[in-house]
């Protein structure tokens, strides 16, 4: 739902993404939002931004990739399916980025969910 592309993994960064996701947010159902435990994402900062919105945070015990299999699996077919050559700069990996998760989640139907797209699948559930 949010992303935010930089040079590096400041807290600034993921706090960016989160609130973006929170601006898409179509529903007030209570929200579980999973990360792995890095220092960016226990930082007061970050964890704030969860309090104020009441999100129930979830984070790996650990620095285990297999226990955050399905940001895993995003992020390996960002990398295998749309990042076929390296970025030339940060400006070209942003446009990259953009462009792929909107092919993500609008054109690209996924098996599980029964071939049709995460947009589709969410605008079924939440409607318009």
């Amino acid at each position: 739902m949010g992303y935010h592309v930089h040079s590096d993994l400041r807290t600034e960064s993921v706090v960016r993404a989160l609130k973006q996701a929170l601006k898409l947010r179509k529903t007030a159902s209570p929200l579980i939002h999973h990360s792995v435990r890095g220092v960016q994402y226990c930082a007061t900062e970050y964890q704030s931004v969860h309090e104020k919105n009441g999100l129930i945070c979830s984070m790996t015990d650990g620095y285990d990739c297999y226990q955050n299999a399905l940001a895993e699996r995003v992020n390996g077919i960002l990398k295998t399916e749309f990042l076929l050559s390296c970025p030339a700069d940060l400006e070209q990996a942003q446009k990259i980025v953009e462009e792929s998760i909107e092919i993500y989640n609008t054109e690209r139907p996924h098996l599980s969910l029964k071939y049709k797209t995460p947009d589709a699948v969410h605008q079924a559930f939440y409607g318009h």
